[in-house]
């Protein structure tokens, strides 16, 4: 087993109307990540693309499965890559947080959110890192699915790809730092009106 790789997992779904979608801006941050240089490639349950950050591997996956599945692509790449959970990372649009908050966790609850709890049940447990990406919570009630389905404002779309390359530092940190420390650095970051960042 591999010491230095790690396996990155950008949530969202596959098709055109899916596209720069809110609940796929775990995508979004792995497109980030990989960056012009490096393509994905369509493999089993998923896209695959593989870096290097420094000295570390990192196996960057975007499932095909849907996201109600996610468990399914991360479970099979997992075992295939041979890592292990502490070197999982999973990157999750996250209604709880306004736009273009980041927050990294290194367990959690599944929060509603379909996708983590499919990955949750697969692995049987949710003591796994996710970074969560704020996409806002501006619906009204009944309303959550076609929010989340929905694409970002003009004005948050201006911010996106600066939130993206942010989320794609804090998972380089996680593979070169570890949790604790990229989560002290980075969850610490104040709001830019300047009041603490909250849970």
């Amino acid at each position: 087993m591999n010491p230095n790789k790690f396996l990155i997992v950008g949530l969202g779904n596959i098709g055109p109307e899916y596209e720069k979608t809110r609940h796929n801006a775990g995508f979004m941050v792995v497109d980030a990540l990989v960056g012009d240089t490096t393509a994905f490639e369509p493999r089993r349950y998923g896209s695959i693309a593989r870096i290097k950050v420094k000295n570390k591997e990192v196996v960057v996956l975007k499932p095909s499965t849907f996201m109600n599945l996610s468990g399914n692509a991360v479970r099979y790449w997992m075992k295939e890559e041979a890592v292990p959970l502490e070197r999982l990372l999973v990157i999750v649009d996250e209604l709880a947080l306004p736009f273009g908050e980041l927050r990294l966790k290194s367990k959690g609850s599944a929060g509603g959110h379909n996708g983590l709890k499919h990955i949750e049940t697969t692995l049987g447990t949710s003591a796994y890192a996710r970074l969560r990406v704020g996409i806002g919570n501006d619906f009204p009630k009944g309303g959550q699915v076609d929010f989340v389905l929905s694409k970002f404002e003009e004005e948050e779309a201006k911010h996106l790809p600066q939130v993206c390359q942010d989320g794609a530092e804090i998972v380089k940190s996680f593979c070169l730092s570890g949790i604790e420390r990229t989560m002290n650095q980075f969850n610490t970051k104040k709001k830019k009106d300047g009041r603490p960042a909250e849970d």
